[in-house]
């Protein structure tokens, strides 16, 4: 059987642009599948924005009298919660992704908010862990802004083509049951299409 790297190189360009995805998915992409399972790359991601969390969180907690042990107890705490909610997300998505059957989307115009979103949202935890006389809304707006990128990220884009790079990988059709294979190919759409949901879908 040849590799799924073969097989996509195979295909035509618009196929082959869209499995290839971007830096980040062929970052995760170019070692074993079963490592970079959404799962996976959701609690890595979760991981990541909780180390960027820890200097904010520190200086709140001292400046309140907390010592190093405290701080470090509160940390893993939060860290293993927000690692548990993104991979917890991670396996949503892939599970969505086999029942819906929807090709992964090209996030063209989302990457740059998506990439500036974290920075937001921990700009406002910070500010909210700093000084409280922000209040709970500040918080949990902050929170929702920086866990929300790689969440939608994989959910959008990266699980739906782990899926196909999956079954590739074990010789199986990696477009059956798929109502339409790239968003934008009229081509390859069956009447029975939702044409107003992918519509919304590429829109998003």
């Amino acid at each position: 059987m040849e590799g799924w790297q073969n097989v996509v190189e195979s295909m035509d360009s618009d196929h082959r642009h869209m499995l290839r995805g971007g830096t980040v998915s062929n970052f995760f992409l170019r070692d074993s599948l079963t490592l970079c399972h959404p799962i996976f790359v959701g609690g890595l991601y979760g991981l990541m924005i909780s180390i960027a969390l820890l200097p904010p969180l520190a200086y709140g907690s001292l400046s309140i009298g907390d010592d190093y042990s405290q701080i470090g107890r509160r940390w893993l705490f939060q860290m293993l919660v927000i690692v548990a909610c993104t991979s917890i997300l991670g396996a949503f998505s892939i599970l969505a992704s086999t029942i819906v059957k929807r090709p992964p989307a090209r996030l063209f115009y989302l990457r740059r908010i998506l990439f500036a979103l974290p920075f937001i949202g921990l700009t406002m935890i910070s500010a909210s862990l700093i000084d409280n006389q922000y209040g709970i809304f500040l918080d949990r707006l902050g929170w929702f802004i920086y866990i929300l990128p790689g969440p939608l990220w994989i959910h959008l884009s990266y699980a739906p083509r782990w899926r196909i790079i999956d079954r590739i990988d074990r010789g199986i059709e990696p477009f059956e049951g798929m109502k339409i294979t790239v968003y934008g190919d009229t081509k390859k759409v069956s009447p029975e299409s939702d044409f107003d949901l992918e519509e919304v879908i590429d829109i998003i």
